[in-house]
Formats: structure tokens, C-alpha cells, sequence
């Protein structure tokens, strides 16, 4: 059993992107691990501050601040966390939703965003999602909330996406996803799985897989928190008032739509804690 802190990058705002937004998956995860889900505190957090020296086995960062969330002190923390063998997933969502985690180690440089960390052929061809006017580039459109989307396993197939011998086949959609990649001078990084734009046909990455080397633990980074949130999995769930997409219900009438989500997400827990679950050295 692995103990996993579901950690978000604000305080808690009813009308936001809050840490109970993900209940469902803090259940499925409860189901075979020790888990801890919590909003960030005002100023440092403790919690984040203290990573390093905590009991925690893996952390799954839900970055939903609009650039002001983790601090350089925080960041710094997580990175060395990580570097003593802690597991690390990453995840954030369009434009700057979420940029504070560009100064986390490693896994920081993965994530490209409209104002930080610009991908420049991204900010060249511009939005892919033109309907929601207010959101600009990086927004991918892999489909309705509510709904999923069929990934492209990039070859070799990680173990990340295999379940009982088979390759998955979907993820959650959402109408504009953020921009990962694998940043080029760190060769533990590589994409495993890409989306295709509903609205333009653009391949865009999903995941990137951080293998960890010598002590380091391995890591995610993920182009939407949506592929956690329970809206996502569930709309009758509900969403902030912010949120103004109509979201599609074939999940809510297919329900074993969500069963590579969950496999995908059971995968994630057991290969970020592999290695300090593992008891080598940090």
C-alpha cells in the first residue's frame, strides 16, 4: 500500500476547481492505497513545505490556479521530494491555468502555457477551441466534458497503458486541453500518449512519462486535470459556474467508457510509489 497525497495548487474556493472536485477518484485510489486529499493553505503550505520528510510515497499535483498557486519555495520542495525517490504527477489545464508549476524540477519544463514556458509552434498556430472566446492558446479540443477520447499509444506502449494485456484505448475529454511535452535534454522523458483535435485534426500530447533514474522517482506530466475531475467522469456531478461548455452525458450512459480511465489511473499509483514502496536508497 502506497500512501498518495491528491494535492491541489489553491485554497479552498467553493466555486472552484477545490480538491472534493475529485472524489471519485480519491475513492478508486482509496480502494487499495493510504490517501490524503487537501486543498493548499494560505502562504506556505506545510504540507507542500515539508514533502521531502514526509511519509508520502507519491503526489498528485492538481495545478487549477491561474499562475499564483505553488510557491518557489513549495516547488523546490516537491523537486527534492521527488529526488528522494517520491512519485510526481503533474497536471493542469488551458492557456495559464496552472503555470505556477513551471518551477518544479524536471517535470516543471514539460508543461508549455500561454504567458510561460511558450511552445512556440503552438503560439504560431494560435487556438484550437474557437468556441469559448475567452480562452486563448494552449486549448485543445479533445471533445465534450463528459465524454472521451481515443488516444494514440505512442510506440513502444508504456505500462502505463496496458491492463490485463491490452492497450487502453480512452481518456476523458475536454473541450480545450493544455500543452505537455518531453523536454529535449532530459532523455528519462518521453510522450506516451497523444489526443487529436476534434476541431482542427492537430495531434497533441496527453502524457509524458518521466522513468526515474538512480534514486529519482518516476513522473507524469498530464495536459488536463480533467482527466481526474469528477465532472468528467460524472457531469451530474457538477462543475463552478465558470465552467459554460454543455457537457455530453454518454459516459453517464456508458459507463464501462470510464473502465481505461480507471485502469490507467490504478497503473499510475502503483508506478509512481514503486520506488520508494520499493526501499531503495534515496
Amino acid at each position: 500500500m502506497s500512501k498518495i497525497l491528491l494535492q491541489t495548487t489553491i485554497p479552498y474556493r467553493e466555486d472552484d476547481w477545490h480538491i472534493g472536485r475529485f472524489s471519485l477518484l480519491a475513492d478508486l485510489l482509496a480502494q487499495d492505497h493510504d490517501v490524503v486529499a487537501r486543498n493548499r493553505e494560505d502562504g506556505i503550505d506545510p504540507v507542500l513545505a515539508n514533502l521531502p520528510d514526509s511519509d508520502f510515497d507519491q503526489v498528485w499535483l492538481f495545478a487549477v490556479d491561474t499562475g499564483d498557486g505553488i510557491h518557489r519555495e513549495e516547488c523546490s520542495a516537491i523537486s527534492q521530494f521527488r529526488a528522494r525517490g517520491g512519485g510526481l504527477m503533474v497536471t493542469r489545464d488551458h492557456m495559464d491555468l496552472g503555470s505556477s508549476v513551471c518551477d518544479l524540477g524536471g517535470v516543471g519544463a514539460a508543461h508549455h502555457f500561454h504567458t510561460k514556458n511558450v511552445d512556440e509552434a503552438i503560439a504560431r498556430e494560435g487556438r484550437d477551441d474557437r468556441d469559448t472566446a475567452a480562452i486563448d492558446w494552449p486549448n485543445f479540443h479533445s471533445g465534450s466534458n463528459g465524454d472521451v477520447q481515443e488516444i494514440e499509444i505512442v510506440e513502444p506502449v508504456h505500462p502505463l497503458l496496458l491492463a490485463d494485456g491490452r492497450r487502453l484505448r480512452y481518456f476523458p475529454a475536454h473541450p480545450h486541453e493544455g500543452a505537455v511535452s518531453a523536454p529535449p535534454d532530459d532523455s528519462s522523458a518521453h510522450v506516451i500518449a497523444r489526443g487529436i483535435s476534434k476541431v482542427t485534426g492537430r495531434r497533441f500530447n496527453l502524457t509524458v512519462a518521466f522513468d526515474s533514474q538512480g534514486a529519482e522517482g518516476n513522473a507524469v506530466a498530464e495536459s488536463t486535470f480533467h482527466h481526474f475531475a469528477d465532472y468528467n467522469w460524472d457531469p451530474r456531478k457538477g462543475c463552478p459556474s465558470f465552467v459554460s461548455e454543455p457537457p455530453s452525458d454518454r459516459i453517464v450512459r456508458e459507463p464501462a467508457l470510464l473502465d481505461d480511465t480507471r485502469a490507467f489511473c490504478r497503473n499510475l499509483a502503483a508506478w509512481l510509489g514503486a520506488r520508494r514502496m520499493s526501499g531503495a536508497p534515496a
